[in-house]
């Protein structure tokens, strides 16, 4: 029986993520809130997450530091994902998400993290290299003190030792791995999409067209971008494919891309289809937005969605 392909993913810059309820948020008034939920965050640590409650194999390699940095690990041992952590001197970072119950609004409060150093962030490449693994996950943001081309570096490292890459980020260090080329997914939204290109996509036709030319170009295999509530748009070299959103209640977007990310990816690990891979995705970013907080969707939402969403696939593509 042939073994599961490993998903490895990198998270640079993870927070412990705490999410709570609160009656209405107001400016100055002391805020009291109720159900209180730490998980440990960060796009890398999320995607792993993602991939293990789906059934794929994975290990999570993490920046830590601190007494913060413990914690996440903790909460990373306890979610059942296996780990590899790159110490660092500086203090893992912590996000807050609130959730206004009266207006239904989220809030989302996320600190920029520590400074890493030269030495800390070649001990992730070595870590890299250390974990192996058939795909490499390079998700999230940089931590100060990380060079923006950071993820092209890890990048090229992971090919040259055969291994696939998908790259999930904004800014400059999106950039510079789209700049290099040979990845095999890169998944922006929909803002990140128009910062890379340097102009903005209003309509679903220059939407396609961007993202079809950024796939003939050899940047990357395959671009998916999502539009929020307006669903996906999917290019590789030779088409493009649509899916609107899932039609699930909206709680929370916290972790929805990088849900899509470990869905999409786990199933072209298993050898999917461009097509099939873009509606796990879709299914397991709505399973998401469907929840509150930093709760990710559980497997059977993530199936039932899938079977919704495969047909309107087909349907869009007549």
């Amino acid at each position: 029986m042939a073994t599961d392909p490993l998903i490895t993913t990198l998270t640079a810059n993870p927070s412990v993520d705490l999410a709570c309820e609160a009656e209405a948020v107001r400016p100055v008034r002391k805020i009291r809130t109720t159900n209180e939920r730490f998980d440990p965050g960060g796009g890398g640590v999320n995607v792993a997450r993602v991939v293990r409650e789906l059934g794929g194999a994975t290990l999570a390699v993490v920046l830590a530091g601190g007494v913060t940095g413990r914690f996440i690990e903790e909460l990373i041992d306890a979610a059942g994902v296996p780990r590899r952590t790159v110490e660092i001197t500086g203090r893992t970072r912590i996000s807050h998400i609130v959730q206004d119950t009266s207006s239904g609004l989220e809030y989302r409060f996320v600190p920029e993290g520590p400074e890493v150093t030269e030495a800390e962030w070649r001990a992730a490449l070595a870590a890299l290299a250390e974990a192996g693994g058939d795909w490499l996950v390079l998700s999230g943001s940089l931590p100060r003190g990380m060079p923006e081309n950071f993820f092209a570096i890890a990048a090229a490292e992971a090919r040259a030792r055969g291994q696939r890459v998908v790259v999930d980020s904004s800014g400059a260090p999106l950039r510079a791995a789209v700049a290099a080329g040979g990845l095999d997914l890169i998944k922006p939204s929909l803002g990140e999409f128009e910062a890379l290109i340097g102009r903005k996509l209003p309509e679903s036709a220059e939407q396609e067209a961007a993202a079809l030319q950024l796939a003939q170009s050899g940047a990357a295999r395959l671009v998916a971008v999502t539009l929020g509530h307006r669903g996906a748009v999917l290019a590789s070299a030779a088409r493009v494919w649509r899916l609107p959103a899932p039609d699930v209640p909206v709680r929370g977007a916290a972790g929805a891309g990088d849900s899509f990310v470990a869905a999409m990816t786990l199933a072209l690990a298993r050898g999917a289809t461009a097509e099939d891979a873009f509606a796990w995705g879709s299914a397991a970013g709505g399973a998401t937005v469907a929840q509150s907080g930093t709760a990710h969707a559980q497997r059977a939402e993530v199936e039932a969605l899938f079977r919704q969403m495969r047909p309107l696939l087909n349907r869009a593509a007549a």
